[in-house]
């Protein structure tokens, strides 16, 4: 071929979303499937949101606001920001994206952990900057002493996902702080909170104060996908100052975000009452996941989110797949890097009973 792709995709493994319900119903003739692999919310999808998507359909013959107006000042008057520190995306990983365009060159530096998010790995890799990984701490937690440890006259950003995807645990305030004093000023730290909304640990960090403070080398970014239910309309939001915002404006996309995604971000962000609803039960399927992870003697990471990691052994991706043919999806957890583990969503009671059913079943085969 003479047509040659640029050299940073040689070093991509794509990333491989959770199996859709469908592929599977295709593959293996299953009629009744329930997918607990990519963390989405089992309660539906936030009222306010709904109605106000259904309206916007209306008018989807005309563009989105490209400068995504409306909702910017939406989110920034709820968290307490004026409108240019915040931006928004087709979900958190388009303003990774932007991140990355904006702020990497040839050669630069990127730091994450060798189990976390894997599109860390990809945006870097398609702007032809190095990705530096180092391995979890005890506990299956981010081991933000060896992150800091990397870091180099190169490292232009660190990539910190809290909670993290996919062990479920949390980096603590003290922890941070400590990380934040060994950061030069030329990296620009990434706060990844998708499932902040979660976590009831006092020990966690108040990443938001970090851009309140004024420094300019922190984003915080979060989305509408997992708490308010809107995953299948891709809409991420971040917060920084004003001058770390700039450059992103300049490289994202002319309608980055659609008509529909941005008319819910505005229902959502207020829809306090879902929220709670789902948080709540959320935390109640994971106790009761827990006790039956017990049971089977299954070892698992302390999750504040709503997966749970759990040590399966290394017949881990044979168990993923013959829970396949009881209707039942979960996520190995190869590609993080843990390849004895699965990553399981916590679901509404019913799907956590059929799946702990299931995997009752396999295990005793």
């Amino acid at each position: 071929m003479s047509l040659r792709p640029q050299r940073g995709l040689d070093s991509i493994q794509p990333y491989v979303p959770g199996k859709p319900i469908g592929e599977v119903k295709r593959e293996l003739g299953v009629d009744d499937v329930i997918k607990l692999a990519s963390n989405e919310n089992p309660f539906g999808v936030s009222p306010k949101a709904l109605v106000a998507m259904r309206a916007a359909l209306e008018t989807v013959n005309i563009y989105p606001d490209g400068a995504s107006y409306d909702v910017r000042l939406a989110i920034a008057k709820h968290f307490g920001f004026d409108l240019d520190q915040v931006a928004v995306g087709n979900g958190a990983d388009d303003l990774i994206l932007e991140l990355s365009m904006a702020y990497l060159d040839d050669g630069d530096e990127v730091i994450a952990s060798r189990s976390s998010f894997p599109i860390y790995d990809i945006y870097t890799s398609a702007m032809r900057a190095k990705m530096v990984k180092t391995p979890l701490a005890p506990g299956y937690r981010l081991d933000l002493e060896a992150m800091a440890r990397a870091i180099t006259n190169r490292t232009r950003i660190v990539c910190i996902c809290n909670p993290n995807n996919p062990t479920g645990t949390i980096v603590t305030a003290a922890e941070l702080t400590r990380f934040l004093r060994k950061l030069p000023d030329n990296a620009l730290l990434v706060l990844d909170e998708a499932y902040c909304e979660m976590v009831d640990s006092p020990e966690f960090p108040d990443g938001l104060g970090l851009v309140r403070e004024g420094r300019k080398n922190v984003i915080v970014l979060r989305t509408f996908s997992k708490v308010f239910g809107l995953a299948g309309i891709r809409l991420g939001y971040g917060f920084a100052h004003r001058d770390t915002l700039a450059p992103l404006f300049k490289v994202k996309p002319a309608f980055t975000v659609n008509s529909v995604a941005q008319a819910a971000g505005i229902a959502a962000i207020e829809d306090e009452e879902f929220m709670r609803f789902t948080v709540t039960e959320n935390r109640k399927g994971r106790e009761v996941l827990y006790g039956e992870l017990r049971r089977l003697g299954l070892e698992y990471a302390d999750s504040h989110t709503n997966f749970i990691l759990v040590k399966i052994g290394p017949q881990a991706i044979d168990v993923q797949r013959r829970l396949l043919t009881y209707g039942v999806i979960v996520r190995p957890c190869g590609g993080y890097d843990l390849p004895e583990f699965l990553r399981i969503s916590i679901g509404t009671r019913e799907e956590n009973e059929r799946l702990v059913a299931a995997l009752k079943s396999v295990l005793r085969g």
